[in-house]
């Protein structure tokens, strides 16, 4: 597969990981620690093929309505996966820069302390950039740029003749693009990135969930990619 024709930014949603544990027989939330591990395989996969950036929709602000339990043990596998990351030598060796993009605030306060120290601690790295989409969603990302274009222009900062598509992008999460997005278990969106998205190439595989993605499975969705013919409208 030629450099020049494998993405630059992917974006996953992932998808699949209770469904993944009730197959095993197992509690549902126990599947989230079989989908951290794939996240790891993930980023090995990344690096081989040269794939510059990552976003990960890791958990929605639906999520937040899990039962107690799956919920407490959602932040707790959270907590200890970004203090882990915060400390692994091979992060800091490959220079990965780790974002959290979202209502971050939403989350306990241990679990944000882990997000901003692992941030803070990979800031000056820009060899592979992974985005943790945390209490995110699409239609929320909107809205709380909306709100920051609005108080730029009640302090003066801003003039409503200026708004335009850049200045749009600049106030929300995110402002890079993805070029190809995959959706593992299900066929659509769910609010993922509804604004850098908007050209970027969609992969579904409602079939596969996420813990069972593979290395066949990532390759088969680069190759894909490759031969598609991106127009833009043009």
């Amino acid at each position: 597969m030629e450099e020049s024709k494998v993405p630059k930014h992917i974006g996953i949603i992932l998808d699949g990981n209770r469904r993944f544990a009730k197959r095993l027989m197992l509690k549902p939330f126990k599947g989230h620690e079989w989908g951290y591990k794939k996240v790891k395989n993930l980023f090995e996969w990344c690096k081989e093929y040269k794939i510059n950036e990552l976003t990960l929709y890791a958990f929605s602000i639906e999520n937040f309505n899990r039962p107690k339990e799956e919920f407490e043990f959602l932040m707790k596998l959270f907590e200890n996966a970004f203090a882990e990351a915060k400390n692994d030598k091979k992060i800091h060796e490959d220079k990965v820069r780790i974002n959290f993009i979202g209502r971050i605030y939403m989350f306990p306060e241990k679990v944000q302390k882990a997000m901003h120290k692992l941030m803070e601690s990979t800031k000056d790295y820009s060899n592979f950039i992974v985005n943790f989409a945390m209490a995110y969603g699409g239609r929320a990302e909107i809205i709380d740029a909306t709100k920051k274009i609005a108080q730029q222009i009640k302090e003066g900062e801003l003039n409503i003749d200026e708004i335009n598509e850049r200045v749009f992008s600049k106030n929300i999460y995110l402002e890079s693009e993805p070029d190809l997005i995959i959706r593992t278990s299900e066929r659509r969106l769910s609010g993922f990135l509804l604004w850098q998205g908007s050209y970027a190439e969609i992969q579904f595989l409602p079939e596969v969930l996420w813990p069972e993605f593979s290395k066949e499975h990532f390759v088969k969705c680069l190759e894909d990619y490759s031969n598609r013919n991106r127009r833009f409208g043009k």
